[in-house]
């Protein structure tokens, strides 16, 4: 749709995320913790889910001493906080669909802290269930316009990638299964492909396109979420005017 760019929406995203990087170590690093826990190894070659968490902190430009620190107390001897993985659904403004995953040691505290950024600015909390049958799990890839699209179409299909749509702006999406991603990612990357921005992502087989307030609105309900502590991501079946995240 016209305004509704998603690499525009892709970059408003990854500015905010720059300019909130302490935050978003803060987040990684919980992550990296409790993916080596459960997976119950630090090498992230040995560990899918550590994997995932490194290539973040990778992306997010962490140091990466910090990283081995976190994931070694991950395989402590239970030293630190435990951290449940949580999951809550709900409606934005518009009626716009909404997950938001957390990791949180307080679970009372973390539902009334993502209560109160849907009321703010007038959604909701739902029931499980109620919007995630809209959402499935995928590897997405993403490339600037200027790319060879020609070319990355082959060698992603040669790759065995799920699929590949191109915008109207000339950005292209590589999309995966999540059990294909990292070998996808890896082997594109080493034929000189490297994406822009890559991760595992909750995709809505239907979007809602928001216009004027209500779009502001769920911009601003995203960043009071995105700035919890608790929450390690939103995702959301929006189609947003670029004009939104001014």
């Amino acid at each position: 749709m016209a305004g509704h760019s998603k690499w525009a929406n892709i970059k408003h995203r990854k500015a905010r995320q720059d300019n909130k990087r302490g935050k978003i170590w803060t987040k990684i690093i919980r992550e990296i913790t409790a993916a080596a826990r459960i997976g119950k190894s630090a090498d992230p070659a040995a560990n899918p889910r550590l994997r995932l968490a490194w290539d973040k902190a990778l992306s997010a430009n962490m140091p990466k001493d910090t990283m081995e620190r976190a994931a070694k107390r991950g395989v402590g001897a239970g030293d630190g906080e435990q951290y449940e993985e949580m999951r809550y659904e709900g409606y934005g403004p518009g009626g716009v669909a909404v997950l938001v995953f957390c990791m949180t040691d307080n679970h009372n505290r973390t539902v009334s802290d993502v209560r109160h950024a849907f009321s703010k600015f007038g959604g909701n909390l739902g029931t499980d269930g109620s919007v995630a049958y809209l959402f499935s799990k995928q590897g997405v890839l993403y490339y600037p316009p200027g790319v060879d699209e020609d070319a990355l179409i082959e060698a992603a299909l040669d790759a065995g990638a799920d699929d590949v749509q191109v915008g109207e702006e000339g950005a292209v999406e590589v999309i995966t299964t999540p059990e294909d991603y990292v070998s996808i990612k890896d082997g594109l990357t080493a034929a000189g492909f490297v994406p822009e921005e890559s991760e595992l992502a909750m995709r809505a087989a239907v979007t809602a396109p928001v216009e004027g307030d209500q779009a502001v609105k769920l911009v601003k309900m995203i960043d009071m979420l995105e700035d919890l502590d608790d929450v390690q991501e939103v995702f959301h079946n929006a189609e947003i005017p670029e004009e939104a995240y001014a």
